[in-house]
């Protein structure tokens, strides 16, 4: 994740991931903090129960943003594309099974260099086992600094741009069919870099 992402779970395996959309980086005098959102979206036990509450919200209070809200049932993303005359509404769209990238544009926007360049690598790679602690293809791809030189630093899985933006951290997270007791999620957190700080299990308990 770079600087313009936050990420949480809840007990009852519903994930929530704010990004800020193209052009949004970073707060802005009178505007809430679009983590909040995360906070929201997990005080609720179902995705869904999220979805409807957040589709309300007022979209002048916050820039704008991508949000992510899964649970082991179903998915969904919603979109704030903030003003010049884009609609003032969160827009939601449920995700379909499979795999999806989602950065500061749309679900899988082949736009995104990084999306076009790394979706196909995802795909090819050999699936998790979050069960046996096996993610190696997945992380070994999150923590990629390489891509090619016609499309410049921004086109990497791991970002790292002279002037300090960069990737600071990874998460991976794996949410049971039947989360609770004795069933919790896998999450996996690297404090860094993915090429220098090693993923390290969290405990949920």
């Amino acid at each position: 994740m770079g600087g313009g992402s936050w990420f949480g779970v809840n007990d009852h395996g519903v994930a929530a991931v704010v990004m800020d959309r193209e052009g949004t980086l970073g707060p802005q005098a009178g505007k809430r903090s679009r983590g909040e959102l995360v906070l929201e979206a997990l005080d609720h036990a179902e995705a869904k129960a999220a979805v409807h509450v957040l589709k309300d919200l007022d979209t002048n209070a916050y820039r704008a943003f991508n949000l992510f809200v899964g649970d082991p049932v179903s998915s969904f993303w919603l979109r704030h594309r903030g003003g010049n005359g884009a609609p003032g509404c969160v827009e939601d769209f449920e995700v379909p099974p499979g795999l999806h990238m989602l950065t500061a544009r749309n679900l899988d926007d082949m736009s995104v260099t990084r999306i076009r360049l790394h979706f196909a690598r995802f795909l090819e790679a050999e699936i998790p086992d979050p069960s046996g602690d096996d993610w190696a293809d997945w992380q070994t791809l999150l923590a990629s600094r390489t891509f090619p030189e016609q499309e410049g630093a921004h086109a990497a899985m791991n970002l790292d741009f002279p002037n300090g933006f960069g990737t600071v951290c990874s998460h991976l997270l794996a949410i049971p069919c039947y989360p609770g007791y004795g069933h919790k999620p896998r999450f996996l957190f690297a404090p860094g870099p993915p090429d220098s700080a090693p993923y390290e299990l969290v405990n949920l308990d």
